[in-house]
């Protein structure tokens, strides 16, 4: 990513732009800092990404900021709203729905009518239809499914 700053505005800029803005220029291939600072353009440092809880946090890219020769962006942690947490839940559940209904899938031909299924089978095909109602639903950890026989 780079910026331009013009009258202490910043605004996002590319290779390209700086191109299609410069016609009459013919750039090198790999445009070194100074060139790029004499028109003003500046790549921008990224910060690595800090570590956060994504079950209820989210990161947020900051502002850029640019203190006359180097320009940098990081990260915040931003605390998941109500909305956003419910929408998380309701799509860690859908998954964990797909990922039961294949765990099943995979078993069906264990109820076929030439076959007998054994009691542990019986029970692990009932214990996945009943994993929606676990303590831990939807976060389920590998430990909360159940072992297949």
């Amino acid at each position: 990513m780079m910026i331009k700053v013009t009258d202490g505005q910043i605004t996002p800029y590319s290779v390209g732009r700086l191109r299609r803005d410069n016609p009459n220029t013919s750039f090198p291939k790999s445009i070194s800092t100074a060139t790029l600072a004499s028109y003003d353009v500046y790549k921008v440092a990224v910060d690595s990404r800090p570590d956060y809880n994504e079950a209820t946090q989210k990161l947020v890219l900051d502002d850029v900021v640019f203190d006359g020769t180097n320009a940098t962006q990081s990260w915040s942690v931003v605390s998941l709203d109500a909305d956003e947490l419910a929408d998380k839940a309701a799509r860690t559940a859908e998954a964990k729905r797909r990922e039961r209904d294949t765990l099943i899938g995979e078993t069906d031909w264990w109820a076929s009518s030439d076959l007998t299924m054994t009691a542990e089978q019986t029970a692990y095909r009932q214990s996945l239809r009943d994993i929606t109602s676990h303590a831990n639903w939807p976060h389920l950890d590998e430990a909360d499914w159940p072992t297949k026989p």
